[in-house]
């Protein structure tokens, strides 16, 4: 996708490190000196938790992803859309970005039901295939988009979306290299080890053998499909992701 001149990098960020300024305020600062234009996509769920708990719910994981019955979602939403997003802002203003925070529906994407056992966990409507004209002219001014993953269908119902599935989505989309930051600085081997290039026939080894499991699981295959449709590698780092391009763990295909 051609619509700027400078290119396009999608980072996901993982929802643990809304707990860890220090390493927001070293990522945010190296974004302010990036050459490429960053779309930010964020997780939240440390904040979903806590939102939940306070309200009496049971947090309940299937496979990695948050099942997300309808009575959650208020709660869902607020800590995504409302407290993670916002506060994202104010580090992205501190260091002299200008920041849009939006959901998946300003980018253009709908949604509809990944499983009735998840409740209200989104599934990228395949019909999908390009972002909003909104998007595509705040890229042009160059203007950092911070997107919380709250995506909503043609009926307004409203979706919990895996930060990682709407990352490596919106990669696919933008035709954008797809950086996916986290609390690790690479994905460990059964050794707790960095791994610095992970295989397809890698990956299913550790996976088989429960080294890579939940989050991280859903993480590493996100990655790997996206580079599958991007034909390019994709990469799980740390928050030195930008100063030290040769950090993290590098899924290839």
């Amino acid at each position: 996708m051609s619509m700027v001149s400078s290119p396009l990098s999608v980072i996901k960020l993982g929802g643990s490190l809304l707990q860890q300024p220090t390493r927001l305020k070293q990522l945010f600062n190296e974004l302010a000196h990036s050459n490429t234009i960053p779309v930010l996509v964020h997780g939240g769920g440390a904040s979903v938790d806590s939102w939940l708990n306070a309200m009496g719910y049971q947090v309940e994981k299937c496979d990695g992803l948050r099942v997300s019955p309808e009575q959650h979602m208020p709660m869902i939403v607020g800590a995504l859309a409302g407290y993670a997003n916002k506060q994202l802002m104010g580090y992205a203003i501190a260091a002299g970005l200008q920041p849009v925070g939006l959901s998946l529906y300003e980018l253009g994407l709908r949604y509809q039901p990944m499983s009735p056992a998840l409740g209200q966990v989104g599934l990228l409507n395949p019909l999908d295939t390009k972002i909003s004209e909104l998007a595509a002219s705040l890229l042009k001014q160059h203007q950092l988009l911070i997107v919380s993953c709250i995506g909503f269908d043609e009926q307004g119902q409203w979706y919990n979306v895996n930060a990682d599935h709407a990352a490596a989505e919106l990669a696919r989309l933008l035709q954008a290299q797809l950086t996916f930051v986290t609390d690790v600085e690479a994905v460990l081997d059964e050794c707790q080890q960095p791994i610095a290039r992970l295989s397809a026939a890698r990956l299913k080894q550790l996976t088989d053998s429960g080294v890579i499991n939940g989050g991280m699981k859903v993480k590493v295959e996100a990655a790997f499909d996206a580079a599958k449709q991007l034909r390019r590698s994709v990469r799980i780092c740390g928050c030195a992701c930008l100063t030290r391009p040769e950090s993290g763990t590098v899924i290839t295909v």
